[in-house]
């Protein structure tokens, strides 16, 4: 069910029927293709909003929306004419421009989806600047989303965040670096797979059909129950101050600068940990709290932080036993240290200013207190290591145990968005107690429970194997040869040998309804049915009284898991 979007793209009318039967009362008929214009707006203007503005304006109409000082404007300049090149980890190198470059925030009148690739600190400013331009049912995109990121976007779009789709990702999809600001970029590992929740969840399928499409095959979007799950399994939000306070609080340092950089992860130790230990567990009251007081409230995804490390990291570590021994032994950490200041002699001070308290404390931790404290939770290592924080970074969120502090308003803490009891918390939320708990009385089959996303990111290689040379097999070459590695294959006479010689070195062609044009390049044309054992997937478009010469020409070549898909069937 994934291929039409991450291959094709977002969904047309058919699509829409294809991924959800509630997006159109009625089937679509054959013959009705259209025009299907598409914009994206990426909001940002670091590594990820770059590759995602790339990525996406290769194909669809694209605008990159940044509010930071001038950053649109030095951007724009250093394109100038230029297309942006962006080199995959699948080897294929995209040359696109996008649409614009501005910080005018009324673009968002044109989005179908905004993306918002930007510090969570930020979100609110970004929400805030759309409200008056946002259209209906437009996919707001968040990565990462952080804490609190759909009660954030309730409280800045009013009324109007009942008529839009919210998408709390749990990560950025890609590790990627620019190699020339403003004009290359590469993508050096994408994610298997990124855990997202969607707000109403009703709108899961329209919201992941078009997320799905522009990400493309990787990483796979896996779904999660809801965005309190997303909120409640930041590892951000305890890790980060957790050790930071474990190294830096009173008890361990006495304000003397250090010989070295300590190590952060694999520094930690029995007192850290038992920080570390604190925060998770009382997060786990809060899931129990909330499960309990709304019966079918699925929050399985806000596991302990030792479960995290399995679920993102699982093999990697050497030794997995404990919190601690996960954090000192995954090699992905080795030689990460804490952020430093340079002081006399050589010597070194905790910047303690940095984004792990900065922005971690008010857009993750403080979420989980003000939570806790509108379900009556006591969260005595929470509220050691938010009162040191506070002072850390000078602000005030919390003054005598409550999140009432002259600076709350800066924090994603439910207390921020003018929400104090419980049922404020469940409609800005979304969460429909009475729907779940309808829907947890009825018997529902047994499943198998998704793999959980791992945390690294990796080289993706995909093939496809495109079967035929007639229009659709042409158009499906040009499309996907752009991204992956893409094979065609013609079984036909000599069509194979005709397509590849009047191809010649040259690249192929492609005009989208869009507008965009596409120029790509097959890996190969060949009529060789071997290549069959190089496909993760294989596209037949070619007429129906065909297809049992292709499947039982590919049938000593196939592997395991292929996807096979008939275009039509």
């Amino acid at each position: 069910s994934s291929l039409p979007s991450c291959l094709v793209g977002p969904p047309t009318r058919a699509f829409k029927t294809f991924f959800s039967s509630t997006e159109v009362d009625h089937p679509t008929t054959m013959g009705d293709e259209e025009k299907n214009p598409f914009t994206v707006l990426v909001c940002g203007g670091g590594n990820g909003a770059q590759v995602a503005t790339a990525m996406y304006a290769a194909r669809y109409s694209t605008i990159a929306v940044s509010l930071y000082a001038d950053e649109a404007a030095k951007w724009k300049a250093a394109l100038g004419d230029d297309d942006y090149e962006l080199t995959l980890d699948t080897g294929k190198v995209i040359k696109s421009r996008p649409d614009d470059i501005t910080n005018d925030p009324s673009v968002a009148a044109k989005a179908d989806a905004i993306v918002l690739a930007v510090p969570s600190f930020a979100h609110g400013q970004y929400f805030e600047a759309f409200e008056p331009y946002i259209k209906k049912d437009t996919v707001i995109a968040c990565m990462p989303a952080r804490s609190g990121g759909d009660i954030l976007l309730a409280a800045k779009l009013g009324k109007k965040a009942d008529d839009v789709i919210f998408v709390g990702f749990e990560t950025l999809p890609w590790a990627c670096r620019f190699t020339e600001w403003g004009r290359k970029a590469t993508i050096l590992g994408t994610k298997g797979s990124i855990l997202a929740a969607v707000t109403p969840p009703a709108k899961t399928p329209k919201a992941f059909s078009v997320l799905q499409g522009c990400l493309g095959v990787f990483p796979n979007c896996t779904v999660s129950p809801n965005n309190l799950g997303i909120s409640l399994r930041n590892p951000g939000a305890q890790i980060h101050p957790g050790v930071m306070y474990g190294r830096w609080c009173p008890e361990k340092w006495d304000g003397n600068p250090v010989d070295e950089k300590p190590l952060f992860y694999q520094g930690v130790e029995e007192f850290s940990e038992s920080v570390l230990l604190g925060l998770t567990n009382e997060v786990q009251l809060i899931r129990q709290k909330m499960e309990e007081m709304v019966p079918g409230l699925d929050l399985g995804d806000a596991g302990t932080l030792h479960q995290w490390y399995l679920d993102c990291y699982g093999g990697q570590m050497t030794d997995d036993s404990s919190l601690r021994a996960c954090m000192n032994t995954n090699p992905g950490y080795r030689g990460l240290t804490h952020p430093c200041k340079e002081a006399d002699g050589g010597k070194f001070v905790p910047d303690l200013k940095y984004r792990y308290l900065s922005e971690d404390v008010p857009t993750g931790l403080c979420f989980n207190k003000g939570l806790g404290e509108i379900l009556g939770i006591d969260m005595p290592m929470t509220d050691k290591v938010l009162l040191w924080a506070q002072e850390c970074i000078g602000m005030s969120f919390m003054v005598d145990g409550k999140m009432c502090g002259a600076d709350i308003s800066k924090t994603r803490a439910p207390q921020a968005m003018g929400i104090t009891d419980f049922d404020a918390f469940l409609i800005a939320s979304k969460i429909d107690k009475a729907a779940l708990a309808a829907e947890a009385a009825q018997p529902k089959a047994p499943s198998e429970p998704a793999k959980p996303p791992a945390e690294s990111e990796e080289k993706q290689q995909f093939t496809v194997l495109v079967c035929g040379g007639g229009n659709a097999a042409q158009v499906a070459t040009g499309l996907f040869s752009m991204r992956y590695s893409t094979i065609a294959v013609s079984l036909f006479a000599d069509e194979a040998a005709k397509w590849k010689a009047a191809l010649g070195d040259d690249n192929f062609e492609l005009t989208l309804d869009t507008g965009k044009v596409v120029k790509s390049k097959p890996d190969d044309i060949t009529n060789d049915p071997s290549v069959a054992a190089k496909a993760d997937c294989i596209v037949l478009a070619v007429p129906s009284f065909a297809h049992g010469e292709y499947f039982e020409a590919f049938a000593p070549h196939m592997k395991p898991g292929c996807l096979v898909v008939c275009m039509p069937a």
